[in-house]
């Protein structure tokens, strides 16, 4: 080794901690990671969903975060003008539960929290424009839920009924789902919730039903998360049924197969179904309440339950309804497996063709009908052990016996609508969105109650209505907005007498259905946001996050947008065009990080010890960043040597005097590494294959280190080559790259440098490793010219050291080439 190379090794100490918050200070003076709304360069929005500000950044914030980061570094680098922005969801329960907590306001919790986290943020040396910071709870920002609410409520888009709800009677206020445990136990005080039916505010998603159900099919995103949204939509297609009810009104049923019809033998009721109580008979009351009580406190996941253990619960009401087609009178039951908010809240129960039927008849002791039997088999209910529900031909259905199944199910829809016994119909599992929250850290609905006028709109001229800043909290977790008398008590707009204001607040994903609107146009002080510098940025090119989003935050995020473009707001229908999914970081042992088994990871101490850039490689580098995998503490020590043997490589040829002439051959093999590896890169960027990017760069900066020579170094083939490492490197490790591209005298900044391109031609290899196998097992292996054609490639292999005595005697079946790879000769004995 030459005195020199020994010189700049010594003093190629890569020291992170000196290195990145000195280029982090000159990145944030220098503002280089605004974005302009006006550039010539076409636009890519990036979007990484928003954190909650719990107060610090674990390391699956990094995961989700720092990856999409360095795809929002390629594309700009890629001659994009990238919006990145960032912001805080930041209503929400944990702040009113901390204020509880620690005695401190929620605006103090949550905004403590962002400036810890945006720091964090930084330190990670994210590119984000942070000009264009939204937070959920600034007036500033949700005066426009409230606006948007108000456009809605204009266009019937936002309505209030009474809806069941979880009701706590010691803490007297409604609890969310989440805040319900182990069925019916309520989180903040341990006593038993019930039911309870109270006037809530809705969004009618379902006026978007079908468009949100065709539109999935044109979207990029993962079809594990369009499957999900479909599913949740709930599409059926079937008829609605008409069955007269003894004494009452009469009672409509939807199914999706009606060719079953002569085989209900009795109906059954949701236990909220109104009809419950005008069809109870008196010796039946008691009962019936107490049972529709019991059911009610369940949640629909235990009334849906398919446990096989669970013994199938119901009642009988004393009444009778008449099957449409049969005439029979059938009596009425309700059970918790049916619910109101599916179809019409009603079923015709057809226990030989239905599983839950079948049970529910045998646990009763009901009439069993079959009217779908089998070809080749006869049903008989007294033996049946399970529903049947396959294919066959109708029986016992009169006029229809002998048609197949299930061609038959629009003949008999075409019937029933012909004689007026039902009609065809469309019914979906999605329901109404209900928005009211009775929580104090939200966004306040802006309406108010006055006794001659009623429900009256807040005027927009009059938003946002903010929340009092001088709420207290007590211990019973009821929202202080229901007893403060300050914010309760106002003039109605209308006729200018004594109101009160609405003490509901939105569910905290009206605030997240629309986020990135504002990003385009933070501080628009007329609308929600700019339609024209929305029409610029939007849609989002590529929207990253988990699939714990999948079905809520990302449908109504597109209903929103809908409603936006329906308010003449964005002309496009689909928010994100591009989705992307990343796994879960797991401890070592495979389970879920928990702070109480001390399994999490802090990345602020891995910053500490081995910097910023080491940790993001490592991140990559765990394995496909949409599976996600468990923690592996040694990796991040790989990644910071592989940081110092690049640092190192740098200081070594900004040490070398250059003027020299590299031999050909090796001139060819560095040319052909470089390509070969920006092609990889590229490739692997685009594909989101970030850990096989990252296996790329180790294996060109090893191969850099085979080919040096002192008289490579002097050449400007290894500059080039050594550049190009730097630029590749950039998006992944931003700080390294930062200090190397200086060091190497180049201008400020590498991050706003163009990526390197590559030519095929000159990235492909001269030769290439053809595996060779018999019968699908490896035997041999030949080296081949890359241009080789089958011909001479099958030449080769027959003619290989270990091939040709294993082919005498036997006939060659098939030859199976794939160039350049592999060579199977299928053969049996002749």
């Amino acid at each position: 080794m030459s005195s020199s190379t020994t010189t700049a090794q010594s003093a190629a100490v890569y020291k992170a901690d000196e290195i990145e918050p000195r280029w982090r200070e000159r990145w944030e003076a220098d503002r280089l990671y605004a974005t302009p709304d006006d550039s010539d360069r076409p636009k890519w929005f990036s979007l990484t969903m928003y954190p909650y500000p719990s107060g610090i950044l674990h390391i699956g914030h990094w995961y989700a975060f720092a990856v999409p980061d360095v795809f929002a570094r390629f594309q700009r680098m890629r001659g994009y003008n990238v919006l990145f922005p960032m912001g805080f969801d930041a209503f929400g329960l944990p702040a009113e539960n901390a204020a509880i907590r620690h005695n401190i306001h929620p605006a103090s919790w949550t905004f403590e929290n962002i400036d810890q986290m945006r720091g964090q943020y930084n330190q990670m040396g994210a590119m984000i424009d942070w000009s264009r910071q939204v937070i959920t709870c600034s007036p500033e920002y949700y005066r426009w839920n409230q606006w948007i609410f108000l456009k809605m409520l204009e266009r019937g888009l936002a309505y209030r009924k009474a809806g069941a709800v979880w009701w706590c009677p010691k803490d007297q206020t409604v609890l969310a789902n989440e805040q319900v445990l182990d069925g019916n136990i309520c989180e903040r005080c341990g006593s038993e919730v019930v039911k309870r039916d109270l006037e809530q505010w809705y969004f009618r998603i379902t006026e978007y039903v079908e468009e949100l159900l065709q539109e999935l099919d044109n979207l990029d995103w993962p079809e594990r998360v369009k499957t999900m949204q479909r599913n949740w939509i709930g599409r059926s297609e079937g008829a609605r049924l008409i069955f007269e009810v003894e004494g009452t009104d009469p009672l409509e049923v939807f199914t999706t197969r009606p060719d079953t019809v002569w085989g209900a033998t009795f109906m059954v009721l949701a236990p909220e179904h109104p009809l419950v109580e005008k069809i109870t008979t008196p010796d039946r009351a008691q009962a019936v309440e107490a049972y529709v009580t019991a059911a009610r406190n369940q949640t629909e996941i235990e009334r849906l339950s398919t446990d096989a253990s669970k013994q199938k619960a119901g009642i009988f009401t004393g009444g009778y309804a008449i099957n449409p087609v049969t005439d029979e009178r059938i009596p009425i039951w309700i059970a918790d497996y049916v619910l109101m908010g599916y179809g019409t809240g009603a079923i015709m129960a057809v226990p030989a063709h239905d599983e839950r039927d079948f049970a529910f008849a045998r646990t009763f002791d009901l009439p069993i009908r079959v009217v779908i039997q089998p070809d080749g088999e006869t049903l008989d209910p007294a033996t049946m052990t399970e529903a049947y529900s396959g294919d066959g031909r109708m029986v016992n259905s009169g006029h229809l016996d002998g048609t197949e199944v299930p061609a038959s199910i629009p003949i008999v829809i075409d019937w029933l609508e012909e004689t007026g016994r039902g009609k065809p119909e469309v019914n979906y599992r999605l329901r109404d969105w209900l928005v009211s929250r009775q929580r104090y850290w939200g966004t306040p609905i802006p309406v108010v109650y006055c006794d001659d006028c009623g429900m009256v709109p807040v005027p927009i001229d009059q938003l946002p209505v903010e929340l009092p800043l001088d709420a207290e909290f007590t211990p019973t977790g009821q929202s202080p907005l229901v007893s403060h008398e300050g914010f309760l008590n106002t003039i109605c707009p209308t006729c200018g007498k004594p109101a009160r204001r609405e003490t509901d607040t939105f569910d905290t994903f009206v605030d997240s259905s629309w986020y990135w609107y504002r990003y385009t146009s933070p501080h628009d002080d007329a609308l929600p946001f700019d339609p024209a510098i929305a029409e610029m940025w939007t849609p989002v090119d590529l929207y990253c996050g988990g699939i714990e989003h999948a079905i809520l935050h990302l449908l109504y995020a597109r209903f929103f947008t809908k409603v936006l473009r329906d308010l003449g707001l964005v002309k496009h229908s689909e928010p994100f065009e591009r989705l992307r999914n990343q796994g879960m970081i797991l401890a070592e042992e495979g389970t879920k990080m928990s702070k109480s088994r001390g399994t999490q990871v802090s990345p602020d101490e891995l910053v500490r010890q081995y910097g910023a850039d080491s940790l993001r490689l490592h991140l990559m580098y765990l394995g496909p960043w949409d599976q996600g995998g468990p923690w592996n503490t040694r990796g991040i020590t790989g990644m910071e040597r592989f940081i110092r043997r690049v640092y190192g490589l740098v200081a070594e040829t900004v040490e070398v005097d250059a003027g020299a002439t590299a031999d050909a051959e090796t001139a060819r093999k560095l040319e052909r590494l470089t390509h070969k590896t920006v092609q990889r890169v590229t490739t692997d960027l685009l594909d989101f294959q970030f850990n096989t990017m990252v296996a790329a760069l180790i294996e060109f900066s090893n191969g850099l280190n085979d080919l040096k020579t002192p008289e490579l170094m002097a050449a400007p083939e290894w500059r080039d080559a050594i550049e190009t490492l730097v630029l590749l490197m950039a998006p992944s490790t931003p700080y390294v790259a930062e200090e190397l591209w200086e060091k190497l005298g180049q201008p400020y900044s590498v991050h706003t440098q163009n990526w390197p391109p590559y030519d095929p031609e000159l990235a492909r290899d001269d030769v290439v490793e053809v595996v060779i196998q018999i019968n699908g097992k490896v035997r041999d292996r030949v080296v081949l010219p890359a241009d080789a054609s089958e011909e001479s490639a099958t030449a080769a292999a027959r003619t290989a050291e270990k091939i040709a005595p294993a082919l005498e005697g036997m006939q060659i079946v098939r030859e199976i080439y794939v160039p350049g790879r592999l060579m199977n000769f299928v053969v049996k004995p002749r």
